[in-house]
């Protein structure tokens, strides 16, 4: 009898961009609400009750020659560095992303060749058995990629793979909108290994959800709320509120579906590493998950020691934020984080104002 393979994080990377924005730098914006009038507060004040709410003073842009496909390339090559893994030898690569490369001075998506293709390209990949393709699911795109591979790895036809997520939200958030100051740049990067574990590590468990009926136009694309704004160009934009309702009533649901599938209890987990959105709603969706598990009232420091967050000085830089932040705790570069041999992590996303996942994995 064949034994069933078991997908394992051999290896990680990630790109933080250089340029450091804080939230002082965009005091000398104006601010316009979606019906075209002016905010009627003072920036400052606008921009002390955003770092209220969702955590961030400062975010990462790229430099002004660089785009996605060169930021999830420098993730990629760290990752399969970092892996000591033959490039030869991947059997796919996921990109994900949701608009492509767009340059400085240039708003239009650029995705021909598609992302995974520029960067097997830049890797040096000659074998044309790597398999190269992207994936736009907003972000939980880079999770995503990752129930894909494991899917394969289960079917039998991978063995090993490079899932990328990579973004450059700068290019495409209006600077007229506050929203903006949410936005960030970055790209991470995993290789994934067939390895027999037996059950005991490896992705035990995950689940998917993309409730489009009601939730498809929370972030679309739209003109400047600018109204005197003379460029044609199209902005994201995001019915912020709406989406934060939704996670808080979804994402827990979804994150317990996922541990009662990997026959956990709440208490079998070390870490929940969330998409970094906004601290106060991942805080949120942390304390409703423990309550689904009969647990209520945890405190702070056991907050901050379960979820660790790297908002405060990356922003949300969307399919990026949880390769970033994986990568960083497993080389050492977060303080007060870990992960050894024999923890249980989850990974869990929510994005696109309708798709939401989640990954039960234990460390091999």
């Amino acid at each position: 009898m064949v034994k069933e393979k078991y997908s394992v994080i051999i290896g990680t990377g990630s790109y933080i961009p250089e340029r450091v924005v804080k939230n002082e730098d965009f005091h000398s914006h104006v601010f316009y609400e979606p019906n075209g009038k002016i905010l009627d507060k003072p920036v400052q004040e606008i921009t002390e009750k955003f770092e209220e709410i969702t955590g961030i003073k400062e975010r990462r842009y790229v430099t002004d020659e660089q785009t996605t496909s060169d930021i999830c390339s420098l993730a990629a090559e760290n990752a399969v560095n970092s892996s000591k893994t033959d490039a030869e030898s991947l059997d796919y690569i996921i990109c994900a992303h949701n608009f492509g490369d767009v340059r400085k001075g240039n708003r239009r998506s650029d995705f021909v060749p598609n992302m995974a293709a520029r960067v097997k390209h830049r890797l040096g990949i000659n074998n044309p058995k790597t398999v190269a393709f992207d994936l736009p699911f907003g972000c939980p795109g880079w999770l995503q990629g990752i129930i894909h591979i494991d899917s394969f790895i289960k079917a039998g036809i991978a063995k090993k793979a490079l899932v990328i997520g990579g973004e450059t939200l700068s290019r495409v958030s209006d600077p007229h909108d506050r929203d903006s100051m949410i936005y960030s740049d970055g790209a991470g990067a995993t290789i994934i290994e067939a390895q027999d574990t037996g059950g005991e590590a490896g992705i035990l468990a995950h689940a998917s959800r993309s409730d489009t009926k009601e939730h498809s136009t929370m972030l679309h694309l739209e003109k400047s709320s600018n109204p005197y704004y003379e460029g044609s160009e199209l902005f994201l934009k995001m019915q912020g509120h709406k989406l934060y309702k939704y996670a808080l009533q979804t994402v827990p649901e979804l994150v317990k579906e996922s541990i009662d599938k990997a026959k956990l209890s709440i208490d079998n987990i070390k870490k929940v590493l969330l998409h970094q959105a906004n601290e106060k709603m991942d805080v949120e969706i942390l304390k409703r998950l423990y309550e689904l598990f009969k647990i209520k009232d945890i405190n702070n420091d056991f907050i901050q020691k379960v979820l660790p967050m790297s908002i405060s000085w990356l922003g949300n830089s969307s399919v990026a934020t949880i390769p970033t932040l994986l990568d960083l705790i497993l080389k050492g570069k977060f303080e007060g984080h870990s992960l050894k041999s024999g923890d249980y992590t989850v990974l869990a996303s929510v994005g696109a104002g309708m798709n939401i996942n989640s990954v039960v994995y234990r460390f091999p």
